[in-house]
């Protein structure tokens, strides 16, 4: 089976793994999904994350981090760039997530930042997802 977005996959993964409370969430490998991973620690919306070598593609090996009272610190995942309608903005039109509640993840020239880092570095780039 090929995967035509395999962003949305991922992020697929974590939402359905943090329904239903799982404690990590295994997803197969690729740069792409690794910078992700390394945004989505940084930012506190997972515990920590590890690439395992299986000799083929590697798999992504991502913690869920959850509150107290047991519920999942990602209330919500969007893709927002799909394969048949790429989403760009520039420097000074990134979009905002719940106000700044929440966080959009570029793909820029420099590599994938957040929104926030796009607007300090003045990048635009294709958006990618929103997290929540």
């Amino acid at each position: 089976m090929t995967l035509t977005d395999p962003i949305a996959d991922m992020l697929t993964r974590i939402r359905n793994a943090a329904m239903g409370r799982k404690k990590d969430v295994r997803i197969p490998s690729s740069r792409m999904k690794v910078e992700i991973a390394k945004i989505l620690k940084e930012e506190g919306y997972i515990r920590n994350f590890k690439v395992v070598d299986d000799n083929l593609q590697g798999s992504l090996s991502v913690m869920l981090k959850y509150t107290e009272d047991n519920q999942s610190v990602i209330t919500g995942l969007k893709k927002v760039s799909k394969p048949g309608c790429r989403i760009y903005c520039k420097a000074d039109s990134i979009p905002k997530v719940l106000d700044g509640l929440g966080i959009v993840i570029v793909s820029t020239s420099t590599g994938i930042v957040t929104g926030k880092k796009c607007q300090e570095i003045g990048v635009g780039g294709e958006v990618l997802c929103q997290i929540w």
